[in-house]
């Protein structure tokens, strides 16, 4: 059975984070997500937590759009084990992690050995603390210009050489639609790569219905 969780990234924007998670109790979802940490109140998502009963399903490895990136490795490291102590704080036992963007001046194959040098450096730091990290593809098309992982094949090759059960993929839905289609083909195919999904409506990055998806299909 699919268990849903809100991005409160997308909600309510006006509202502190608090009053927007009291909201997606009050609604009715079982769990809620976010991305970065760091222009939050750890402490108020806690306590907010605690008075809803809700779950984090998720949040962002901090800094984030950061694998791709060279001479990062010592500050990417420092993020995760500081990450990883607000992650067990929150209970979350998922973290996101994405690429960055693309280097015009080196091939596809060396940008990728450094990806997968840092992710498996930053996924040894989440299995020795019992978290998962799913790796982002995204789309380039219309809201990530640049961005350097965009296919499922792409991630699952990265994510199976890793060798990882704390590495897995997130197939954001909305996102492979606009980049590739070939949505269910890829969801049997990968499917035991995946440890996380994100969904909207394409197009427009709305609900689930009246767009080009049939979520109840997928």
């Amino acid at each position: 059975m699919v268990k849903l969780s809100v991005c409160l990234e997308m909600f309510w924007r006006d509202l502190p984070i608090e009053q927007r998670i009291a909201k997606v109790a009050a609604l009715g979802y079982p769990a809620f997500e976010f991305w970065g940490w760091k222009n939050k109140d750890t402490d108020k998502i806690r306590a907010a937590m605690d008075a809803t009963g809700l779950p984090l399903a998720a949040l962002c490895v901090e800094p984030n759009f950061c694998l791709i990136k060279r001479g990062v490795s010592t500050e990417l490291l420092a993020g995760m084990k500081e990450s990883v102590l607000v992650a067990k704080k929150l209970d979350c036992e998922t973290m996101i992690v994405t690429t960055g963007n693309t280097y015009d001046d080196e091939s596809y194959e060396i940008s990728r050995r450094r990806v997968v040098r840092n992710l498996a450096m930053i996924g040894q730091v989440a299995a020795d603390y019992g978290i998962t990290l799913v790796l982002e593809p995204l789309n380039t098309l219309a809201d990530h210009h640049g961005y350097w992982l965009t296919k499922m094949a792409q991630a699952a090759d990265i994510v199976g050489e890793v060798d990882s059960p704390h590495v897995k993929i997130l197939m954001d839905l909305y996102h492979q639609q606009v980049q590739e289609g070939n949505l269910l083909s890829n969801v049997r195919q990968y499917c035991s790569y995946i440890g996380h999904f994100h969904s909207a409506g394409v197009p427009g990055r709305h609900e689930l219905v009246g767009g080009e998806l049939d979520y109840r299909s997928i």
